[in-house]
């Protein structure tokens, strides 16, 4: 049994209004060293990966990912593995 962590976020040419208010809304607390904010979503995974080795594992994540987890077109998004190495 191992973990995948998705990570999905806008892209960078994408408006992100939500990260834009974030980004002011620490500006008015005070916080001006911060530049920027994207704001994103996470997707923690169970898996039963008996009988996969770790390149078929990300292969299959990476397909989920595209197929549900994101939205290629206005996101991209990374692959975290944990448990076995």
């Amino acid at each position: 049994m191992r973990k995948a962590r998705v990570l999905v976020w806008l892209k960078q040419d994408v408006l992100d209004p939500q990260g834009r208010t974030i980004n002011e809304a620490l500006h008015g607390l005070g916080y001006e060293l911060v530049d920027d904010v994207r704001q994103g979503k996470a997707f923690d995974i169970m898996l039963d990966d008996e009988g996969l080795d770790e390149k078929e594992l990300l292969a299959l994540i990476e397909q989920m990912s595209k197929r549900l987890l994101s939205n290629p077109v206005i996101e991209d998004f990374d692959i975290e593995l944990f448990g076995r190495g």
